[in-house]
């Protein structure tokens, strides 16, 4: 019984070892950077980055070799969107973007 609780544990951790996480921050010259990464420490260079308003894509890159990017904010209501695959995507809302 100890060894199916252990790998188990094992199973269930090892889901969560790669979380996708990402932060933005306002720069205050009209631009936006965000910066990405996995909770196990893995870069997140080259992956897939979009930014959404009205559910449609009005700006499209890959994380740089820093797991960052820069765009120009948008005016209005819009959504930053890291696209790491299925179940490693992390959206942040632009009005929880701040300086």
């Amino acid at each position: 019984m100890k060894k199916i609780l252990l790998g188990l544990a094992f199973v269930a951790s090892s889901m969560f070892a790669h979380t996708a996480i990402m932060s933005c921050f306002d720069n205050g010259d009209e631009t936006i950077t965000c910066e990405g990464g996995f909770s196990d420490g893995s870069s997140a260079s080259g992956v897939k980055f979009h930014v959404l308003k009205d559910g449609k894509i009005i700006y499209e890159a890959k994380m740089n070799e820093d797991s960052e990017v820069t765009f120009k904010k948008p005016s209005g209501n819009y959504t930053a969107v890291f696209d790491a695959g299925e179940g490693h995507q992390v959206h942040v809302k632009g009005s929880d973007i701040t300086e």
